[in-house]
C-alpha cells in the first residue's frame, strides 16, 4: 500500500468502505467525475484540508492516504482500529487452500519459523497485548495460510494444525475487541481446518472458540448445545484416554458451556457442568495450559465467579472471589486471566451497587493487563456505570483510567 500513489489508496480505502464513486463524492460534496480523476492520478490530492476531509469519510487515519503508519495515541496503543480490523477481515477473506486445489501451491513458509511465530501469538494473547497482537495477525494469517496450502502428508497436518490455533487466536482476541463477525468466522474456519489436522483435542478447543462467538452474538442456546455435545465426545473414559490435554480440554468445554448457560439464565445446569468440570479440575490435579486452556482448579473458580454474574449474582460473585480463589495459584496465572477475572468481579461489585470496589477491580485489572480493561467493550460499560453512580468528582485513578478509556467522566 505504502507504494501506491495517494489516488489509489483512496481507492482502495473506498472500495474496502464498499463505497461508489458516486456515493463518495457526494458525501465529499464534489462531482463523480472528480474523484475518478483523483482515483487515476489526473488530479492531485495537494489540499491537506480536502484529505483530512477524504480520510474521515473512508473512517481512516490520514497518514494511510499518505503511505505512512497511521498515527496513534499513545494511550490508545492496546487496541484496535478499523485499520487493523480491515486487514484482518482481508487476511480472513484468502482461500489459499481453494487456490493451491487448482494451482501448485507457492514455496510455503519454514513450518518450524510458523512454530515459532504461532507460539509468540498465543503469549501475546495471554499476556493481554492485544494492540500488538492485532497487528501482527494480518501477516500470520496469511502466513498459516499460506504453509496450509502448500504442506502434505505428515508436514501438511501439522500445517493445518498451526493454521488452526492462528483462527482460534484471532477469534479470540476479535470477540474480546467487540468484532463478534469475524470472530466467529475465523472460530468456524478453526473447525474445519481442525479436521484436516486430524486432532479430535484441536477440535474441541475450536468448538469453544465458536461457542463464545455465538453467545457474543447474542445466541447462548446453540453455544450451550454445541459445547456439551462435543464434551460428551472427548469425556475420558472408555476408548478416550484421561491425559491432562484431554481433561483440559473436555474441561473447558464444560466450563464454556456453563458461561452459555449462565447467559440463559439456566442455574441448575450451570451447577452440573461446573460440577463436572471440577472433577476434572481435581483430576488434573493443578492449573495447566494445555492446549493453550489454562484449565486446572483455580480457572474453574474463576469461572465459577463469572457464571455468577452473568446470572446477575454479583454477591455470590464477589464470594467466590473472596473465599475460593487462593492468591498463589491465582497470581501463576497468566495476565490475561487474572485480568479478565478482575473485570468480572468489578461487574459482580457494580451488580451488589457497590462501585468504589467495582473502580478498584478495574485499576487493578489494568495494572496487570491493560488491553483486558481499556479496550474491551464490556469494560467500557462498566466504567460508564461507575462513573454515573459515584457522588461528586470520582478518585482520580478512575477518572484517569476513564479517560485513558474514552469514557466520558
Amino acid at each position: 500500500m505504502e507504494d501506491l500513489p495517494i489516488g489509489r489508496r483512496v481507492a482502495y480505502w473506498r472500495g474496502r468502505r464498499k463505497m461508489s464513486q458516486q456515493v463518495f463524492a457526494d458525501r465529499l460534496g464534489k462531482s463523480k467525475s472528480w474523484v475518478d480523476k483523483v482515483e487515476r492520478g489526473v488530479r492531485r490530492l495537494d489540499k491537506f484540508s480536502v484529505l483530512y476531509e477524504i480520510a474521515d469519510i473512508l473512517q481512516v487515519d490520514v497518514q494511510l492516504l499518505l503511505g505512512k503508519d497511521p498515527e496513534r495515541r499513545t494511550d490508545a496503543l492496546n487496541c484496535i482500529d478499523q485499520v487493523e480490523v480491515e486487514e484482518i477481515r482481508a487476511a480472513l477473506e484468502r482461500y489459499d487452500s481453494m487456490s493451491a486445489y487448482f494451482d501448485a501451491a507457492p514455496y510455503p513458509p519454514p513450518l518450524a519459523d510458523m512454530r515459532k511465530a504461532v507460539n509468540h501469538a498465543w503469549l501475546t494473547y495471554q499476556y493481554g497485548r492485544y494492540g500488538m497482537l492485532t497487528r501482527a495477525l494480518p501477516k500470520l494469517l496469511r502466513d498459516a495460510q499460506a504453509a496450509d496450502a502448500g504442506c502434505s502428508g505428515d508436514d501438511g497436518r501439522e500445517a493445518a494444525h498451526l493454521l488452526g490455533q492462528v483462527y482460534q487466536i484471532a477469534s479470540s482476541v476479535l470477540r474480546k475487541l467487540g468484532e463478534c463477525d469475524l470472530a466467529w468466522l475465523a472460530a468456524d474456519r478453526s473447525m474445519a481446518v481442525a479436521q484436516r489436522a486430524d486432532d479430535q483435542l484441536l477440535a474441541g478447543i475450536a468448538t469453544t472458540r465458536v461457542c463464545n462467538a455465538l453467545v457474543a452474538m447474542g445466541r447462548p442456546r446453540p453455544a450451550l448445545e454445541l459445547n456439551v455435545t462435543i464434551a460428551n465426545r472427548l469425556a475420558p473414559g472408555g476408548a478416550n484416554d484421561a491425559s491432562p490435554e484431554r481433561l483440559s480440554v473436555y474441561g473447558l468445554l464444560l466450563l464454556q458451556g456453563a458461561m452459555a448457560a449462565a447467559r440463559i439464565g439456566d442455574s441448575a445446569t450451570v451447577g452440573d457442568l461446573i460440577s463436572g468440570a471440577e472433577e476434572a479440575a481435581v483430576l488434573l490435579g493443578s492449573d495447566q495450559n494445555h492446549y493453550w486452556t489454562s484449565f486446572g482448579p483455580t480457572n474453574l473458580e474463576l469461572h465459577r465467579a463469572a457464571a455468577a454474574v452473568e446470572l446477575g449474582d454479583g454477591g455470590r460473585a464477589v464470594e467466590v472471589h473472596q473465599l475460593r480463589i487462593k492468591e498463589p495459584p491465582f497470581n501463576a496465572l497468566l495476565p490475561e486471566r487474572r485480568a479478565h477475572h478482575l473485570l468480572d468481579i468489578a461487574r459482580g461489585y457494580a451488580q451488589m451497587g457497590d462501585v468504589a470496589n467495582a473502580g478498584e477491580m478495574l485499576l487493578r485489572g489494568d495494572r496487570l493487563a491493560p488491553s483486558e480493561i481499556r479496550c474491551r467493550p464490556i469494560a467500557h460499560e462498566v466504567m460508564s456505570d461507575i462513573l454515573r453512580r459515584t457522588r461528586g468528582a470520582p478518585p482520580s485513578p478512575i477518572a484517569e483510567l476513564a479517560e485513558h478509556m474514552g469514557v466520558g467522566v
